[in-house]
């Protein structure tokens, strides 16, 4: 299965284009955003838990990267809430549920062979943020090819960022002017490398989920 495989175009999806997929798994739905294999896949998707739902026990190749959207999302014997943000390396394993139901985004089969840190971040934390030229940056990982931030902007202020590399963007509350259409919260935007894309403003206050790399994994 392929869906928005070519990481060479830029993709832009507002939450009215989303078609939500059940699963194999009883109570558990997905949005496919971007997408490479079958069940076994490199993916990025948004996934939905009813209450009560589960996942029977597996591992994940090349690591997993979840951000807790709504409700709480629970492994291992830890409960996470909304805003919290966790990161797998490669060969890790859970049994993931929702007693209340949740929804996450996802990503999958997307970590490098030497990216081994184990991550859990609070964003709701006040100590996990901090400003830089007027814009409140919530650090969540980094490495020499990849960066993963959450960022605050205040409205009419400008997202810069570099034309050399990828760019992906999960607007979680707030509305983005991307040369002059309009992303409102729920949207998702991946841009390509040397992407002539224009000027990306904060139509409204805007916090958003925000991953830039060098270079994409994986995807062979």
């Amino acid at each position: 299965m392929l869906i928005n495989a070519d990481f060479s175009q830029s993709v832009m999806m507002t939450p009215e284009q989303y078609e939500w997929i059940p699963s194999p798994q009883k109570g558990i739905d997905r949005v496919m955003l971007d997408r490479i294999g079958a069940e076994k896949a490199r993916a990025t998707s948004i996934v939905r838990y009813a209450p009560s739902s589960i996942f029977p026990p597996h591992n994940h190749p090349n690591g997993e990267e979840i951000l807790v959207l709504d409700g709480t999302f629970s492994e291992k014997g830890h409960d996470y809430p909304t805003g919290w943000y966790l990161r797998n390396p490669d060969g890790t394993s859970h049994q993931p549920f929702s007693h209340d139901g949740a929804v996450i985004f996802v990503k999958l089969r997307q970590m490098s062979s030497d990216d081994d840190q184990t991550i859990r971040v609070n964003t709701n934390l006040i100590e996990a943020w901090h400003t830089e030229n007027g814009q409140r940056i919530c650090p969540l990982f980094q490495n020499e090819n990849e960066k993963v931030e959450l960022r605050q902007i205040p409205m009419n202020d400008l997202l810069q960022i570099e034309s050399d590399q990828f760019t992906e963007i999960l607007i979680l509350d707030g509305t983005l002017n991307i040369d002059h259409q309009v992303f409102p919260t729920g949207s998702w935007i991946r841009l390509a490398k040397n992407s002539n894309h224009g000027q990306i403003t904060a139509k409204t206050q805007v916090k958003l989920y925000l991953k830039t790399m060098k270079n994409i994994t994986n995807i062979d």
